[in-house]
């Protein structure tokens, strides 16, 4: 036993978009926490827990650190998210 404990607090959500979107804003909300692990944030189906999606990227990038993106983006990875423009509409799954 390592002595450490994993959080799992289960959230219901319509579709799995919709669980990764959720999952993504509670890690980004927690991340400073120096506890929390956002790269390591996962959805499943309620009743299928043991497959689990992960919600970032989490690339390890040539600076040390990890791509903040989502897990399937198709843009080149980064460590920092970028800027939206302050009119900018938001576009789902971002």
């Amino acid at each position: 036993m390592t002595g450490r404990y994993v959080v799992h607090l289960p959230v219901v959500a319509a579709d799995l978009e919709r669980a990764r979107m959720l999952a993504r804003t509670a890690a980004r909300s927690l991340a400073f926490l120096a506890h929390v692990d956002p790269g390591e944030t996962t959805v499943s189906a309620e009743d299928d827990q043991g497959v689990r999606h992960r919600v970032f990227c989490d690339v390890r990038l040539e600076t040390g650190r990890r791509c903040v993106l989502r897990a399937d983006h198709e843009t080149p990875c980064t460590s920092r998210l970028p800027r939206r423009p302050p009119n900018a509409v938001r576009h789902r799954g971002v």
